[in-house]
């Protein structure tokens, strides 16, 4: 991976400079006391001069864009233990930086999985090369790889049905995708599921929509006490051209090849960047992305642009002297992708000041339109949030689902019951590059990055400057 960290072009230096340099003007209104009548909402008639000032100035240029660009087109993609994870990290800290905010690096271990070179083959009954990524964690292969015979199977019931004939044989799980969540099983649980009924290796179905041959990797886990097997996922149509050649009694037998190893854990970092309180400054409302990607594509999407959205919500505040009563503190967590190392590492260290939380918001399913948040916390910091939503009607982010947070967030939200909140954007468009070597940034328009940015701005901002905390009766 490269070392070197490129100047931003001439015209985004100068203005990147003019905005971390400009002298932070005082908010044209600063916002009273919250009213005592429940459920009304003329206490939001403050802010919605400053919501605007912040949705027009998000829309009003590209820098969103333009760095994410520049981190994925440079750094490549991000996974745990890189070189391309730590000069990301290094090259965001010094833009935080000169954009004018306090940054710190918070040192975490994480682990170091390499891919390596890894093939897959039929064999028999016709030689012709399947679709395949390994999945992060997954052990090798002999090294002159493996040959089994196939057994496909449509769902963990149909491979305990069939039991011991899975013994010798790779177990490939052809279960179509219905939506992430219910479908993720297959690939963190199925090669050690298949491994307990004797099978040499296991293939998965990708966790995604069918879509130009394109296989998805992710992590799988191997519980203590089961056999390690090689693992990997092929694409939807390989995975359906086994299933019928199967449906027709044609034997099929497999060349798997996985040179994966694991090493010693590493060091790493999340990015903390802070935009501090004017009144109380000890009361945290955090916005979050993870800057760790798969080791395929460029990790724009998933979840670079989550990244980048949640840092332009702080500059736009420091642009436009919108300084909120509380401080807004912007995370970077490193290694979600494979292991939660950044996630837990920020709840240990910061389970002192985990009371003091007061909001947690995360962006990680990308920014293809967004449409509003999830959120999970009390009732009555339900209806403060989607009040506040209603001032991003105009981009079309006022929606409030019933559940929000997100993998990096939840262990300390968890501790401290703090409210937590998600991005949620259009994922018809995330899924089908989630994990796949089409994970750049030209799936991305700028101005979905600029909406996405506003929507947390105005969300974060609100939050931080209300005189009671969210989660106050």
């Amino acid at each position: 991976m490269p070392h070197g960290r490129p100047a931003l072009p001439a015209a985004l230096c100068a203005l990147a400079c003019l905005l971390a340099g400009a002298a932070p003007a005082r908010p044209s209104q600063t916002p009273g006391p919250l009213p005592a009548t429940d459920g009304a909402d003329d206490w939001l008639a403050p802010y919605r001069e400053i919501s605007r000032r912040l949705l027009r100035a998000a829309q009003a240029d590209e820098v969103g864009w333009h760095r994410l660009a520049e981190m994925t087109d440079t750094f490549g993609p991000r996974l745990s233990g890189s070189v391309g994870l730590e000069n990301a990290i290094h090259w965001a800290a010094d833009r935080m930086r000169a954009d004018g905010f306090d940054v710190r690096l918070d040192p975490v271990m994480v682990p170091v999985w390499v891919r390596g070179h890894e093939s897959a083959e039929i064999v028999r009954p016709w030689p012709q090369p399947l679709a395949m990524l390994g999945l992060g964690g997954s052990v090798a292969t002999p090294p002159q790889g493996l040959e089994a015979p196939v057994l496909v199977v449509r769902s963990f019931e149909d491979l305990d049905a069939v039991g011991a004939t899975a013994r010798g044989r790779i177990v490939v799980f052809n279960a179509s995708f219905t939506s992430y969540n219910e479908t993720v099983q297959y690939r963190t649980a199925g090669p050690s599921r298949a491994a307990r009924h004797g099978a040499v290796a296991a293939l998965v179905r990708s966790i995604g929509p069918r879509g130009h041959r394109t296989p998805h990797t992710g992590a799988t886990s191997y519980p203590p006490g089961v056999t390690l097997i090689p693992a990997a996922a092929i694409s939807a149509e390989d995975a359906d051209q086994l299933q019928r050649l199967q449906d027709r009694r044609t034997p099929v037998v497999v060349r798997l090849t996985i040179t994966a190893r694991t090493l010693p854990d590493a060091p790493s970092s999340n990015v903390i960047a802070e935009w501090r309180g004017r009144e109380r400054p000890e009361e945290i409302v955090v916005v979050a992305g993870h800057i760790d990607s798969w080791d395929v594509g460029t990790g724009a999407v998933d979840d670079g642009a989550g990244c980048l959205a949640a840092w332009e919500a702080l500059r736009l505040m420091k642009t436009l002297g919108l300084q909120p009563r509380r401080t807004v503190r912007l995370v970077l967590f490193t290694n979600e992708e494979n292991g939660l190392r950044g996630a837990q590492a920020y709840r240990d260290k910061y389970l002192h000041e985990l009371d003091d939380h007061v909001m947690m918001l995360e962006s990680d399913i990308g920014v293809f339109p967004p449409l509003g948040f999830g959120f999970t916390g009390s009732p009555g910091a339900r209806a403060r949030v989607a009040q506040i939503a209603q001032l991003l009607q105009e981009i079309g982010a006022n929606r409030v689902e019933s559940v929000g947070g997100g993998p990096d967030i939840g262990p300390s939200a968890q501790v401290a019951a703090i409210p937590s909140l998600s991005l949620e954007a259009d994922d018809t468009r995330y899924f089908p590059v989630h994990h796949t070597h089409a994970d750049t940034v030209d799936k991305i328009a700028p101005d979905e990055i600029s909406r996405a940015a506003a929507a947390i701005a105005v969300m974060a901002y609100v939050v931080a400057d209300m005189p009671m905390r969210l989660d106050e009766q």
